[in-house]
């Protein structure tokens, strides 16, 4: 590709909305443009990247037997009421209608339909395991869509789906993912953890993500320096602390005086006691109730953990005046003995003796409070959110590290949640009706992409790792008018492009240094400029974009050996 034929609009500056390094550089780059709230236009550069990421995707998929396909993005209503997610899936759901006014929604994934599909045309266990893949645009009308094509409404996703006869047929499905997913990552040049997850509203008994490591990520990663352990924070489990507080033996209970003292800083400092002595009462609202969720004065609530625990669908933190409306207790002062609700406490709070917690009453705690004697718990479990440094759950010697992660793949095993539903049956061998065992495995095409750019990328612009680069090789005459250097970058244009190498040849009339600065910015691995002296001596400058390194090397020789400068970038 020349770019005098090309469309690459390159800016100098960034969008003034942009928050991360790689909508930045996406719109900067020439390879995205804004159209509306968290919905973009990909421009030929971009999707060259996109179609990239989606070609690895397709080759590890079809490696395991994927089958690939594609779904229609409009859903009708009626599927999504049968599984019950229609009502349950919320504002992100987009829900149209249709001219005969029956209702759809533009589908932000596709398990029901191709629950749909398979409960129509598989009947015999005989024709079971099967995969089905699809790349195919999404929609999920986020509240707040951000970051460019990283977290934006409508996006690239390749989603798969897998029946099988048996739980132990879908995990021996999930562990070939598993491989292929890191296998895609491996590919496209990331730094990644797999790491387990929650389900979140896709359902299902368990799941891991697989996380790019970026200080831009949204997601807090929790692994283990020692051993192979690594979730979601949400998910990273938390073991009893060894100080667990006052061991002694019970104390009378006694209510004392902490005039406007709220916080938990406030209420120690004054009572002069440690955080680790004080337990705190947090209110949370589900779809039924209110509820009291207990954690150390030390620690904080994990809410993914604790609705886990309650076996809720909804749980978010109750307001000020909701809290104050139901139990009459000003906030800050609320705590588990005689409060009302339904208490869930974290797994050391059963152990402690003689701490402190609010009075129910303004401007009042009680000390010496124990569990079972001052308040009952309806259920104990690990709800509180990992910390650096907390001992691994998984082995003996290491302690929890954390770092930022960007999602970029999710897999699921969805046992039958979603064929029990539909009615997704087949006959076993002794005729039998029974219900699919199914699993889901989705990766952001886009958010794979603008990843990689988080990963690399310096202050003049993109760093592409060679797979996913939009070209491997630029070529960048000094002057393309002059002869001798027209015909150089024109006899590398057209071998390296007989090699199967993609190549940019920049004969725009532009200054060398505008030539250089575009370059740098899209990122492309590998630079050969051409210059009237240098070829005098039959040279040419060979530039590594990652590095910043340049040499010389004899021209035309140095073009059997692009391949090899290009296997390790």
């Amino acid at each position: 590709m020349r770019v005098s034929q090309s469309f690459i609009p390159t800016h100098k500056e960034s969008p003034t909305d942009a928050e991360v390094i790689s909508h930045k550089l996406m719109v900067r780059a020439g390879m995205i443009r804004k159209l509306a709230a968290g919905i973009y236009s990909v421009l030929p550069l971009g999707l060259k990247v996109l179609r990239k990421v989606e070609n690895i995707i397709r080759e590890e998929m079809n490696r395991i037997g994927g089958l690939e396909t594609f779904l229609p993005s409009i859903q009708p209503a009626e599927l999504w009421q049968e599984s019950g997610r229609w009502d349950f899936y919320g504002k992100e759901l987009l829900r149209i209608k249709d001219r005969h006014g029956r209702e759809f929604c533009y589908g932000p994934t596709h398990e029901e339909v191709i629950t749909d599909l398979v409960r129509k045309e598989i009947k015999s266990y005989k024709q079971l395991p099967l995969m089905f893949y699809q790349i195919q645009t999404k929609f999920r009308d986020e509240v707040r869509p951000r970051f460019g094509i990283m977290r934006g409404r409508e996006f690239m996703m390749k989603d798969a789906y897998s029946f099988h006869t048996d739980e132990n047929c879908a995990k021996e499905t999930y562990e070939k993912t598993k491989v292929a997913y890191s296998n895609v990552f491996k590919r496209c040049g990331l730094d990644f953890r797999m790491v387990e997850a929650d389900s979140g509203t896709i359902g299902g008994s368990f799941s891991h993500e697989f996380s790019v490591l970026a200080e831009s990520g949204e997601d807090a990663i929790g692994y283990c320096e020692s051993c192979s352990y690594a979730s979601n924070l949400e998910k990273t489990e938390s073991q009893v602390p060894l100080d667990i507080g006052e061991s002694e033996l019970s104390a009378e209970l006694e209510k004392v005086d902490t005039p406007n003292k709220k916080t938990i800083t406030e209420v120690t400092d004054f009572l002069e006691v440690s955080p680790k002595n004080l337990v705190k009462t947090i209110i949370f609202q589900t779809e039924k109730e209110l509820v009291a969720a207990l954690v150390r004065g030390d620690h904080e609530i994990n809410p993914v953990k604790l609705k886990n625990l309650i076996d809720c669908s909804v749980l978010e933190s109750a307001s000020p005046e909701v809290i104050e409306k139901t139990t009459n207790i000003p906030c800050g002062f609320i705590g588990p003995s005689g409060l009302g609700l339904k208490v869930y406490a974290d797994l050391s709070i059963p152990l402690m003796k003689n701490f402190i917690v609010g009075g129910n009453e303004k401007d009042t705690h009680l000390r010496g409070v124990q569990p079972d004697r001052d308040f009952k718990i309806e259920k104990s479990g690990d709800i509180r959110l990992a910390k650096e440094n907390d001992p691994c759950p998984k082995c003996s010697d290491g302690k929890i590290q954390i770092k930022r992660g960007i999602e970029v793949g999710h897999i699921f095993i969805l046992g039958k949640k979603y064929s029990s539903a539909l009615k997704a049956n087949y006959l076993d061998p002794n005729g039998k009706s029974l219900p699919m065992e199914m699993g889901c495995y989705g990766i952001g095409v886009g958010r794979t992409a603008a990843a990689a750019i988080e990963q690399n990328h310096d202050e003049k612009g993109i760093i592409w790792p060679t797979p996913l680069a939009p070209f491997q090789v630029i070529i960048l005459p000094v002057n393309y008018a002059d002869e001798q250097t027209k015909e150089a970058s024109d006899l590398a244009y057209q071998k390296l492009w007989d090699k199967g190498i993609e190549t940019l040849l920049d004969d725009r009339k532009d200054r060398i240094g505008v030539k250089f600065k575009d370059a740098d910015l899209i990122g492309v691995p590998l630079q050969l400029i051409f210059g009237p002296k240098n070829l005098k001596e039959n040279q040419v400058e060979v530039k590594i974009r990652k590095t910043g390194e340049s040499q010389l090397h004899p021209f035309p020789e140095i073009l059997d050996r692009i391949e090899e400068i290009l296997a390790p970038l």
